[in-house]
């Protein structure tokens, strides 16, 4: 498939099957928050500790981001998303016999988050491959498969609640799951797998048969008149050439077994080197990855913002029902407000992406303020209705998850995508993972969220103005600037600000 298939024809067909594998896998734990008051009754826990199951599925599906972009590059999109629907929907299933929530952190939290973590890479990865100039509209399509499922499976898992008990809501959903499997036919790669590359190198190097049977040199030593050949005894010669034969393979193997003692620590040193080569080069690239400025820059802003955007998501109901201002949860609750306009803005935010005047790093910050503030005015709303409006607030500029890919690319470019996006996810994972518990506990000892949201909110805030600061171009000039005593000194320093400054100017 060559360059004519990218921004359409069969492209539109995999941003449909990433939109409903997103959908069916990530729509549970987007709108976790309908459950965890179903957890809270039924375990007696702390909300702290409570707290530590939506922010594990969120989280592992994150931190472990580099494992699973390893996965989708080895083996490719189809197999890695057929494997994350047997994780997703046996996680889920397994969390509807859960006697504890310690259990419920390991088949909710771990199983079901490293199967949604296989599907977001297996989808981003393969959307990315199929689109550039349209990259950033179809990207907003597909990650709005997450919002729409959040939307829907908070109002669905409350339906099935009353119907069923939680229980059967679980076994439920997790069967709707299994239908990841289906969304994984229409992922056809436009590359081969390295997987697949390293089979078929094998196959070729194989293709040329070895002889079954390979003659024996025998060293054949005249002794003289002792040997002579007479009549009848070619026998005897026979015995004496098998007997020079066995004493030369002997002395051969004698001699072969003391160069293998020398030299057995050289092989397995060599051997050991040769297995650790695509590990130490894949740690460089890493390294490297890390020393970029604007990649660090966005690496710390991605953190900073799953840190305290994400509580919002899974006790903003918790909030308006231990403020009194509402009993119960609502037709609509407000997780389904937050999950649906987060789809409305990753849509438009995507949209503005591919706009050319629109630099999409000083977007993406723009989000990140505007979510801080946002933030900030949670614990001073004093209606439901205010909540209703914050809550979808915050939606919208939690959209910007559908930038990260786009971004990530106009940074390091498309070949170095996979192993980039893994990095930036797994700090998001740390910071989705720390959020909730964190706000669980200021909750257990404040007995109010007020505090929570105020650390929250100043967290966000700090990472939109920080990733707007570090990427300004003015940190190339003052670079340029302080380096002016050796000639090559001047050179390098240009060089690094003008590449600065078109990575910067790329993102654009």
């Amino acid at each position: 498939m060559g360059e004519g298939a990218l921004d359409g024809g069969w492209g539109w067909m995999i941003v449909l099957a990433s939109f409903m594998a997103q959908f069916l896998s990530l729509g549970s734990p987007q709108s976790v928050g309908v459950l965890y008051p179903e957890w809270l009754s039924a375990f007696q826990e702390g909300k702290g500790m409570t707290a530590w199951v939506g922010s594990m599925v969120s989280g592992v599906a994150l931190i472990t981001s580099p494992v699973c972009s390893a996965c989708v590059d080895n083996f490719g999109a189809r197999p890695v998303t057929v494997f994350s629907g047997v994780m997703v929907a046996g996680g889920l299933m397994l969390s509807a016999f859960a006697p504890s929530v310690s259990f419920l952190i390991f088949s909710y939290g771990i199983v079901v988050g490293m199967g949604c973590g296989l599907v977001y890479a297996a989808t981003l990865t393969i959307t990315c491959q199929y689109f550039d100039k349209r990259r950033g509209l179809a990207l907003g399509i597909v990650t709005t498969g997450t919002s729409v499922g959040g939307f829907t499976y908070a109002t669905l898992q409350n339906e099935l609640i009353e119907l069923f008990g939680l229980e059967g809501c679980l076994l439920i959903v997790g069967a709707l799951a299994l239908n990841l499997m289906a969304c994984a036919g229409p992922m056809r790669p436009m590359n081969l797998p390295g997987y697949y590359l390293k089979q078929r190198a094998a196959l070729q190097r194989t293709e040329e048969p070895e002889p079954l049977y390979t003659k024996p040199t025998a060293i054949i030593i005249d002794s003289g008149s002792d040997l002579k050949p007479t009549p009848g005894s070619a026998n005897n010669i026979a015995a004496i050439k098998l007997l020079i034969t066995k004493e030369s393979t002997e002395l051969q193997e004698s001699e072969g077994e003391r160069n293998g003692r020398i030299l057995s620590c050289s092989i397995v040193a060599r051997t050991i080197k040769k297995r650790m080569r695509p590990y130490r080069r894949y740690m460089y690239e890493t390294i490297e990855l890390l020393q970029d400025r604007v990649f660090m820059a966005f690496c710390i802003a991605i953190f900073l913002f799953s840190l305290g955007a994400f509580p919002p998501v899974l006790f903003m109901e918790d909030v308006a029902q231990s403020e009194g201002l509402i009993d119960g949860i609502a037709l609509i609750p407000l997780v389904s407000i937050v999950a649906m306009t987060t789809g409305i803005g990753k849509l438009v935010l995507g949209v503005l992406a591919d706009m050319r005047w629109v630099n999409s790093l000083y977007l993406y910050a723009l989000t990140l303020t505007g979510t801080g503030l946002t933030l900030l005015l949670i614990p001073v709303s004093k209606s439901y209705l205010a909540l209703q409006v914050l809550s979808a607030m915050v939606g919208f500029f939690s959209g910007n998850w559908s930038l990260t890919s786009y971004i990530t690319t106009k940074i390091v470019g498309m070949e170095r995508l996979s192993q980039a996006h893994g990095i930036l996810m797994c700090f998001g994972g740390f910071g989705i993972t720390l959020g909730p518990p964190v706000v669980g506990w200021f909750f257990d000892w404040t007995q109010s969220y007020d505090l929570a949201f105020y650390i929250s909110g100043t967290c966000v805030l700090v990472s939109g103005l920080f990733l707007f600061l570090a990427t300004l171009p003015c940190w190339n000039r003052t670079t340029e600037e302080g380096d002016s005593s050796p000639e090559s000194g001047i050179n390098t320093s240009q060089q690094k600000h003008t590449l600065d400054c078109d990575k910067v100017a790329s993102v654009a």
